[in-house]
């Protein structure tokens, strides 16, 4: 892929992203993105508590992160594979994707200032997707771990 397209692509994608409105509830934003994988942030707010005793993310909030960083990742790969067809047909195609399973492991208590959410694509077939996600906190502890399959056809 050269530079142009690639730009062309993630900035597509970003702009997608920016304006999803439960992204914004959770507060994630995009650290890093390449066609294929991401890193998003979100800093921790009282809204996001699960636990108010030992004042925890909410397990729904981290599978929710999860679910945005695969979901992200799998839309900027179908975006790329789309790149040669038409305008209507990229739309049609990307306005389609959605998860269809996800898969959560939570290995620690969602305790920290901020967390990391990183992923990318295993494989993108015609009809699927699937990505392989993590979550990180503030001191890079491994808070839950995630594999998502995203309808692409």
């Amino acid at each position: 892929m050269n530079k142009a397209a690639d730009h062309e692509i993630l900035s597509m994608v970003h702009s997608v992203f920016s304006q999803i409105p439960f992204n914004r509830v959770l507060g994630m934003t995009i650290e890093k993105l390449s066609v294929g994988s991401a890193h998003l942030r979100f800093d921790m707010r009282d809204e996001l508590v699960g636990n108010f005793i030992r004042g925890t993310l909410h397990g729904g909030v981290i599978s929710s992160a999860l679910d945005v960083t695969g979901g992200l990742v799998a839309f900027s790969s179908l975006a790329e594979r789309l790149k040669k067809q038409s305008l209507e047909e990229q739309i049609d195609r990307l306005g389609r994707m959605g998860t269809i399973d996800l898969r959560v492991d939570y290995l620690r208590p969602g305790v920290g200032r901020y967390f990391v959410a990183t992923g990318y694509v295993l494989r993108t077939g015609s009809k699927v997707a699937v990505t392989r996600m993590e979550l990180h906190n503030d001191e890079h502890l491994l808070i839950a771990v995630g594999t998502g399959a995203y309808v692409v056809a």
